[in-house]
C-alpha cells in the first residue's frame, strides 16, 4: 500500500498549476501557497467517500508535493 499521493507544481503562464500524478486532478494558484491549498482541497473533494486502498492506498496518505522551477540561465558572480 503506498502511503504517499503524488504532486506536481510548476509555473503557467499567469499562474502556477498544481497536478496530481496519481488522479485525474488538476487546478491552479496565483502563487504557489494557493496552488498548494487548491490542489489539497480538489484532491480531498475527487476522493470523498471512496476507500483508498480501493486505489492501493493507506486510509490516510500524506501528499508528495514537487515544485517544479525554472532552471537557471544567468548566474550573477561575486
Amino acid at each position: 500500500m503506498r502511503s504517499t499521493i503524488e504532486c506536481k507544481i510548476y509555473k503557467g503562464e499567469k499562474f502556477y498549476i498544481a497536478e496530481c500524478l496519481d488522479f485525474p486532478v488538476i487546478t491552479q494558484g496565483a502563487t504557489i501557497d494557493e496552488a498548494v491549498m487548491n490542489i489539497q482541497d480538489a484532491i480531498s473533494l475527487h476522493l470523498e467517500g471512496e476507500d483508498l486502498r480501493e486505489f492501493g492506498f493507506v486510509e490516510s496518505p500524506r501528499l508528495d508535493i514537487r515544485i517544479e522551477v525554472e532552471e537557471l540561465t544567468h548566474v550573477a558572480q561575486a
